[in-house]
Formats: C-alpha cells, sequence, structure tokens
C-alpha cells in the first residue's frame, strides 16, 4: 500500500462521490459515512516461554440495517483501526450489492501470524472472542477469515464463543473448517466469484476467454483459485503471479509466458502464499521482481492482494493491452489510479463486486448452519454462480443506463438498497 494512502478517507471519497450522483440527503450521508460501533480492546496472551504478550484487537460494525455486520478478522502486522474502518464500510456495500441480507463489519490484529506457534494462535483467537463475545452472534455480527486467518482459526473462535455462551453455536463464525459447521465450497468462493465477474465482462466486451491471458497480484487463496478459474473454467492462461516471500522480507513475481499450471504452484507455497523459488526455476518459471506482474502484456489484469496497489504511480505501468481489471483484493484501486483508468477505458469490476463471492458463500454457510443442513458442493457453487451473474448484470446495466464508471455504478446499487432498508426500518 503507498505509504500516503489512508484507506479510510479513501473509502469516504469513494462514496462521497455516489452521494453527490445519489443526491443523498446530507444527514443520511453522515449517518453512513461513519460506522454504527467500534470496539477496541487488549488481548493478553501467555506466549509458549511463560511471558505475557498483550496484542491490540478491534472489530468494526460499519451497517447493520440489512442484517447482522459480516466481515473477516485480518492477523496483520500493519492493521490499523482506518484499515478495518475501510473494509467495514466495504462490507456493508459488498452484501448490499451481492442483495445479501448481511450488513458490513470487520475486526483485525496488530500481529504477524506467522511469528506464532499453534498453540499461541488458538490462545489469541480464543481471547479475541473472550473480548468481543458479547458484541457479536449470528444475529448481530458474523466474523469470518481474513488475511492472516484461516478456518481452524475460525473453528477454534466458534468453539469458544459457544463455551461462553452455555450453547452449540455455529453459526457465530463463517469461514469454519468443513466437518465443523464449515461449508463446501467456501474455500474456492471468493476466487471463483472473481472469476464469474471477469467470464460475465468478457461476454459484454465480445472476447474469447480461451485466447486471453492474465497476470494476478499475490498469491494467497483467492489468488489459487482465481488462477485455477480462470485456466479451468475460461480456458484462458496465467502467465505470471506474484507473492511475498517472508524470508526475503520483499515481493516476487513468478511467470512464465506459455502459461502458469496454478495447482504445480500452489504445491510449492506454503501456507502463507510464499511460493519456494528453487523450486519454481526449477520448472522452467522466471523470477522476476515483485512490481513486474503489473506491466504484463496481458488481457485481464487481477490485483488480489493487499490495498492501494493500483495508485497515481504504479497505475502508468499497465500495459496498453489490459481491457479488464478484475480486483480480487479490497481497495486495491486508489481514486487517481481511477480516473487514469476511466481516461484509459479499460473495463474495471470493482472489489466490491468481484470479490463478493467469499462472502455470498458465507451467507451460504450461516444459512446452512441455521437450517442444520448442508448442502453439496456442487450446490453451493451452482448457487454462487447464479448470485454473483445476477449482481454483476445489476451493475453493468446500471453503468449503462446511468453512463457512469462500473464503481459509481456498484455504489450507487448498493448505497440505494441501504438507503431503502434504513428508509423501511424508519432509521430515517
Amino acid at each position: 500500500m503507498s505509504s500516503n494512502t489512508n484507506v479510510f478517507e479513501m473509502a469516504q471519497r469513494q462514496f462521497d462521490g455516489v452521494a453527490d450522483l445519489l443526491k443523498l440527503d446530507p444527514s443520511v450521508r453522515e449517518f453512513l459515512r461513519w460506522p454504527l460501533r467500534e470496539y477496541h480492546f487488549r488481548i493478553p496472551v501467555r506466549m509458549d516461554d511463560g511471558t505475557i504478550r498483550v496484542f491490540q484487537g478491534f472489530r468494526v460494525q460499519h451497517n447493520d440495517v440489512r442484517g447482522p455486520a459480516k466481515g473477516g478478522i485480518r492477523f496483520h502486522p500493519a492493521e490499523t483501526i482506518d484499515t478495518v474502518r475501510a473494509l467495514a464500510t466495504w462490507m456493508t456495500w459488498k452484501c448490499a450489492v451481492a442483495d445479501i441480507p448481511l450488513g458490513g463489519g470487520k475486526g483485525g490484529v496488530i500481529v504477524d501470524p506467522a511469528t506464532l506457534s499453534g498453540a499461541e494462535k488458538e490462545r489469541l483467537v480464543r481471547g479475541y472472542i473472550q473480548q468481543i463475545w458479547k458484541n457479536i452472534g449470528p444475529r448481530q455480527d458474523v466474523p469470518a477469515p481474513d488475511v492472516g486467518t484461516n478456518p481452524q482459526m475460525m473453528g477454534w473462535m466458534m468453539d469458544e464463543y459457544s463455551k461462553l455462551v452455555g450453547q452449540y453455536t455455529p453459526g457465530v463464525i463463517t469461514g469454519k473448517p468443513v466437518g465443523g459447521g464449515g461449508s463446501l465450497g467456501r474455500t474456492e468462493a471468493t476466487g471463483y466469484g472473481v472469476i464469474i465477474n471477469v467470464r460475465e465482462a468478457l461476454k459484454y466486451l465480445g472476447l474469447d476467454s480461451s485466447q486471453c491471458t492474465g497476470a494476478l497480484q499475490g498469491f494467497g487463496n483467492v489468488s489459487q483459485h482465481a488462477a485455477i478459474g480462470f485456466v479451468e473454467m475460461l480456458k484462458g492462461k496465467v502467465i505470471c503471479v506474484s507473492y511475498w516471500d517472508r524470508e526475503d522480507r520483499c515481493s516476487y513475481t513468478v511467470s512464465k509466458s506459455d502459461g502458469i499450471d496454478p495447482h504445480f504452484l500452489i504445491s510449492i507455497t506454503d501456507q502463507y502464499g510464499t511460493i519456494d523459488k528453487a523450486k519454481a526455476k526449477a520448472a522452467g518459471y522466471a523470477v522476476e521482481d515483485g512490481d513486474a506482474w503489473i506491466s504484463k502484456d496481458v488481457d485481464v489484469l487481477m490485483p488480489c492482494a493487499l490495498e492501494g496497489q493500483l495508485n497515481a504511480d504504479s497505475i502508468h505501468k499497465v500495459s496498453k493491452k489490459v481491457r479488464i481489471i478484475a480486483e480480487g483484493a479490497n481497495g486495491p484501486t486508489t481514486p487517481e489510479a481511477d480516473a487514469v483508468i476511466r481516461e484509459r477505458g479499460i473495463f474495471d469490476i470493482p472489489d466490491f463486486l468481484c470479490n463478493a463471492g467469499g462472502v455470498t458463500v458465507s451467507y451460504f454457510e450461516g444459512v446452512q448452519n441455521d437450517m442444520n443442513f448442508y448442502w453439496s458442493k456442487e450446490e453451493v457453487l451452482s448457487k454462487l454462480d447464479e448470485k454473483m451473474t445476477v449482481a454483476f448484470h445489476a451493475v453493468l446495466d446500471m453503468s449503462l443506463n446511468e453512463k457512469v464508471y462500473m464503481r459509481d455504478a456498484a455504489y450507487m446499487v448498493a448505497i440505494s438498497r441501504v438507503v431503502k432498508a434504513m428508509q423501511l426500518r424508519g432509521w430515517i
């Protein structure tokens, strides 16, 4: 992320622009610019060596007018309250644009999870729930995994909450392991959702997906399944992925001009998304610097890492060949970069539409928890495809009818739905 990018200010600027287009009442605008609630807390954890370490935790509930707040918990050393506020805000719009009955929330802990043992992680996540359990729940706020957290950690969180409330409550957390209240298809959901959006965009632009190339930033869960989807669902070629190397403390881009094999790269990637360089080179992959992904001559550029990666400086490195930017990450594009994307006529699929597959299947997980009846993977992914396709076309139709940029159209769809719910409930 660019060092001078405050993502919450960015989220507010994006909202303000669309509030102008919608001619929102000033009081409604002020209400939606800020979260409803914020929780800041300290989590003491006994480390394996017997010392006590205190971690800073956050939970932000931006808006819950359409349903319980929903959003992941991020473990990251550079976590800030403004990052959590921005992500909670985007979750409100993401749930609304996907038309699922949930609101926006987000959580975080300032920590590098790679520095913790398994037992320390378990104590930290249970400590997180001990601090916030009275303010979350299946009808209040439903956390989920995000950067630095995983299904096992969600299982521990659900278990801790169930102990504290005195009853088995699987619906308090989503992204749990399958067999522990989780949904089949959740692992693939965000990445596949990106590809469903890309598929629909390619159709709209009249491009043959089997002749298209893609470049990905990041090689965590979202990027891995987006790569698989691009190759297997669209029959296209991914020519590179970038990743963060934990040992070298820098990023690299791994590329192959005739197309990467995502399954092979996954087989040589650790749980934090670090690819084994030596094995990649031995298999004929080139290892380039971390920014190389952004300048590749591809049809589809897919930033699937962290915020602010396409900014005032980096956007000028994007190849003239790029036709689509598919935002698998949250907030990867700054307003300054947006201006250039519009000017160049690149078709942008905004983050809270493009990566809404994860929260959609999280919603399905909660539904299955409530029913105590679980669907097959095929049924989950079929429902995901239907939901994402409808969402894409609602935004595209708004964009064409109102002659606005896709990001503005997505905001217009989402904000209109939230404001309508506020009116129906008598909030405004």
